[in-house]
C-alpha cells in the first residue's frame, strides 16, 4: 500500500538534520508554533492540502489524496504520556480519510523564540485507536437549576496515550509506525515491529450522578477480543536504528 505518510516523514527527517527550527511568533503563540513547522515540511512535499481551519479535524486534509494529518505538539519536559482529543476519537479513519498524527516533542518555553524539535513520531490513528464505527456527538438536556432553565451540554474529552508512552526507543529519534502492510521506499529500514492487541471488554455507556458526583460505566464484551493489530516502525536509512518496542506497561 503506497502513502504519502513516507513522503511526509523523509521531510520532517531532512528538516531535522538541516537544523529548521520551530519558531513561535509570541509568547501567546501556545499551540500552532508546532503545527506551522509541519505544515512547511507538508508544503515541501508538493502535495496540495486544504487550509488549517480552527478546530478543523484533521489540522491537513490533502487535495489529491484520501488523507489527513493531525498535529500535536508536546513540551518537553511536561505532558508527554497523554493528551486530550476534544472533539473526535483518535482513528485511523475519518470521513473516508485515512488520518495520521504527528506528534512532536520541543523544549519547554523559554525565552529564545527559536527552538529544535526533540523528537517525532508519525503514526497512523490505528495505532491509537483501531475503532472506525464509533461517531462523536455531543448531546444535551434541560431542566437543570432552581428554575429549571438551565441546560447541561455533555461535551466529551478523551484522554489518549500518546506513542511517546506506548513505545520504547523512540526517544531523541524521529519514528513512523504505520500497519504491517505498508510499502516502505528503499531509503526506509524496519526498526520495529508492533503489535497491539484488542481488549476483553468494551465500555459502551456512562452516567453522572450530579447529587454524588460519581460516574458510572457499563461495560459489554468485545466481540473481536483478542484481534492482533499489526504495525511497523521505520527510519530513514541514514538514521539510527535504534529498535521500537511497545512499552511493558501502557
Amino acid at each position: 500500500m503506497t502513502s504519502t505518510c513516507f513522503t511526509v516523514f523523509r521531510k520532517c527527517a531532512e528538516a531535522v538534520a538541516d537544523g529548521k527550527l520551530i519558531h513561535r511568533e509570541s509568547a501567546r503563540d501556545k499551540e500552532y508554533h508546532f503545527q506551522n513547522w509541519c505544515q512547511s515540511r507538508l508544503s515541501e512535499t508538493g502535495l496540495n492540502y486544504d487550509e488549517p481551519r480552527r478546530n478543523s479535524y484533521p489540522d491537513f486534509t490533502l487535495v489529491n489524496y484520501p488523507e489527513g494529518y493531525e498535529i500535536k505538539g508536546l513540551e518537553y519536559p511536561g505532558r508527554e504520556a497523554d493528551f486530550d482529543a476534544n472533539s473526535n476519537v483518535p482513528t485511523g479513519v475519518h470521513c473516508g480519510r485515512t488520518i495520521f498524527y504527528i506528534f512532536g516533542r520541543y523544549p519547554k518555553s523559554q525565552n529564545e523564540p527559536d527552538y529544535p524539535l526533540t523528537d517525532l513520531v508519525l503514526c497512523h490513528g490505528d495505532f491509537l485507536n483501531a475503532d472506525h464505527d464509533y461517531v462523536h456527538k455531543n448531546k444535551h438536556v434541560k431542566g437543570f437549576g432552581t428554575y429549571g432553565d438551565i441546560m447541561i451540554r455533555d461535551r466529551k474529552m478523551y484522554v489518549v496515550p500518546t506513542p511517546f508512552r506506548l513505545i520504547e526507543g523512540s526517544n531523541a529519534h524521529l519514528t513512523l509506525v504505520v500497519p504491517e502492510d505498508y510499502e516502505a521506499p528503499d531509503d526506509f529500514q524496519c526498526v520495529g515491529e508492533l503489535v497491539r492487541v484488542e481488549s476483553d471488554r468494551l465500555v459502551t455507556q456512562y452516567t453522572f450522578d450530579l447529587q454524588s458526583n460519581d460516574i458510572r460505566i457499563g461495560t459489554e464484551p468485545n466481540p473481536s477480543a483478542g484481534t492482533e493489530h499489526r504495525f511497523k516502525a521505520w527510519r530513514l536509512k541514514s538514521q539510527p536504528a535504534t529498535e521500537v518496542r511497545l512499552a511493558v506497561e501502557q
